[in-house]
C-alpha cells in the first residue's frame, strides 16, 4: 500500500471523447499495424477490434516490471492466432510510466485518446495521477497490481489480488505460530505507517503480540544497524525463536545484505517477508540454499508456479514469447497480467455479439456472473457491498494468500490450500 489519500471519484457512465492522435499513434506500442482503432468508434468495435492498454514501468532501474507488457503483447498475439476475443481482433498498446506520476498521467491519457475499452494487467504506483484520468472517462483498470490503496476504493477498479493488506495481514496469521518475536523493518513513509497494523492483524488473531515496529529509510544504501537492532529485538529472553521481516520492497534486497553481515553475532532467527519485496530471481541472485533467505516463509496471491493452473499461461509464453527473458512465469506481475487478460475475455464473452465499449464492461463486471479463473483466484465479483468494505477496502474481493517457503533454494508451497485472511482485515486497526 503506497498510503495516498483515497480519491473521489466519477460515476460510471461519464461521457468521453475518442481522438486518436498522431502523437497517440507514436506513443504505444501497439501490436497490430498501427494501433488499429478507427476515430470515434468505442475500442475499434466498428472495425471488430478490441483495444486495452497495459502500462509497467520498464526502464528506470528500480521498480521494473517488463515482463507485464512483454506478456501482454505475447497474450494478444496468442488470442488472435486462436480466434480473437470471441472473434473480435485485440489490440494492445503499452506504456512505459516509469515509476512517475506525470508519466503515469500521460498512459492514462493515451489510453482515453486511443478509446481504450479498459486498461489490463498493469503496475503503477501512481494512482493519484491516472484513476482520476481513467474514471473521468468511464475506462475500467482491471487488475492493477494492488500496490495503492485506491485501486480497492474506486468504483473504476477490478482488482484481482488482495494487494499488501492480503499479504501482510495473511504473514502475520502464518507468524504468530511459527514464531515468539517479531520485528517488522518497513519504510518511514506514509506508506510503511499502515504495514505494522496490517501485520499486527494477523498476528493477533491467532493469539500473538505485536510486532516491533521499526522505520528504516527507503532510499538507504545499507541496513547494519537496522539489521542488529531487529535481531536484538527478536532474540533476547525468549524460548521461542523469533523472526525478523523486511518488508522494503525493493530494498529487501540491500537491507539482506547487512542482515547477512552480523547475524553471526546472534541465535538464529527465521526470516519472513512478502511477495513483492523477495521472488526467486532475488533468491538465486543472493546465492540460492545457501543465501540468506533459505528457510524465509513468503507470503503470495497465487498458486506456486508449479501449479497446472498456470499451464494456460505457459502455453502462451511458449507459443509466442519462447525466449523472451522478460516474461517469466514465476514472477507475480507477469501472472498477475495472465489473469487480468482473463478476466477480460470472460467479461467480453459474457457481452455476446454486442458491440464492446468501456461502458458495457463496466457493467458486466459489475453486474454480471461471477469471473472464473481456472482456480487461481476465488470466483471474482466487485461490489461495493463487499465484506471489506466497512475496513476501508471496498474492491477488496480476493481476500485469499498462499504461504511459501525458501527451501532448497526454491520458492515451494508451505501448506496446502490458500489462506483466507477476511478475518484478519475486518479487524485491522488502520487509524
Amino acid at each position: 500500500m503506497t498510503g495516498r489519500r483515497r480519491l473521489r471519484t466519477s460515476p460510471h457512465g461519464t461521457t468521453r471523447t475518442a481522438v486518436l492522435t498522431a502523437g497517440a499513434l507514436a506513443a504505444c506500442a501497439a501490436l497490430t499495424a498501427g494501433c488499429g482503432v478507427v476515430p470515434g468508434t468505442s475500442g475499434g468495435a466498428g472495425d471488430g477490434t478490441v483495444t486495452v492498454m497495459t502500462w509497467a514501468p520498464e526502464n528506470t532501474g528500480t521498480t521494473d516490471k517488463p515482463g507485464m507488457p512483454a506478456f501482454a503483447r505475447a497474450y494478444a498475439r496468442w488470442i488472435n492466432a486462436h480466434g480473437g476475443l470471441g472473434g473480435r481482433k485485440l489490440t494492445i498498446l503499452t506504456c512505459d510510466d516509469r515509476n512517475d506520476g506525470v508519466a503515469a498521467a500521460k498512459c492514462a491519457r493515451q489510453a482515453v485518446e486511443a478509446d481504450a475499452v479498459a486498461v489490463v494487467g498493469s503496475y503503477s504506483q501512481h494512482a493519484e495521477s491516472f484513476l482520476p484520468v481513467l474514471e473521468s472517462a468511464g475506462i475500467p483498470y482491471i487488475g492493477g497490481y494492488g500496490i495503492t490503496d485506491a485501486e480497492f476504493t474506486s468504483p473504476l477498479s477490478y482488482p484481482v489480488n488482495g494487494g499488501q493488506p492480503a499479504l501482510l495481514a495473511g504473514l502475520g496469521g502464518a507468524l504468530a505460530a511459527n514464531c515468539g518475536p517479531v520485528a517488522l523493518v518497513r519504510p518511514d513513509t506514509i506508506a510503511g505507517d499502515q504495514l505494522p497494523a496490517l501485520l499486527d492483524s494477523g498476528l493477533a488473531a491467532n493469539g500473538a503480540g505485536a510486532a516491533r515496529d521499526q522505520r528504516a529509510a527507503e532510499d538507504a544504501t545499507a541496513y547494519d544497524r537496522q539489521a542488529e537492532r531487529a535481531l536484538t529485538e527478536v532474540t533476547g529472553g525468549s524460548g521461542k525463536r523469533g523472526c525478523v521481516v523486511p518488508v522494503l520492497g525493493d530494498r529487501t534486497r540491500i537491507f539482506m545484505d547487512s542482515f547477512r553481515r552480523v547475524r553471526d553475532r546472534f541465535p538464529q532467527v527465521r526470516t519472513a517477508t512478502v511477495l513483492g519485496s523477495v521472488d526467486q530471481t532475488l533468491i538465486n541472485a543472493s546465492g540460492g540454499a545457501s543465501g540468506p533467505y533459505e528457510g524465509a516463509y513468503v507470503t503470495g496471491w497465487y498458486p506456486a508456479e508449479s501449479d497446472p493452473g498456470w499451464d494456460g499461461m505457459k502455453q502462451v509464453i511458449k507459443e509466442e514469447a519462447f525466449g523472451d527473458t522478460r516474461i517469466d512465469a514465476a514472477d507475480a506481475g507477469v501472472q498477475t497480467t495472465y489473469i487480468a487478460y482473463t478476466v477480460l475475455k470472460e467479461a467480453v464473452a459474457s457481452l455476446g455479439t454486442g458491440e464492446v465499449t468501456a461502458r458495457r464492461l463496466v457493467r458486466a463486471l459489475d453486474d454480471g456472473a461471477p469471473i472464473r479463473t481456472g482456480g487461481l483466484t476465488p470466483p471474482l465479483r466487485w461490489s461495493f457491498q463487499a465484506e471489506l468494505a466497512s475496513a476501508g477496502f471496498p474492491r477488496l474481493v480476493n481476500p485469499e494468500v498462499t504461504l511459501q517457503v525458501v527451501r532448497g533454494g526454491r520458492l515451494v508451497s508451505a501448506r496446502t490450500g490458500a489462506v483466507d485472511t477476511t478475518g484478519f482485515l475486518e479487524h485491522a486497526d488502520l487509524g
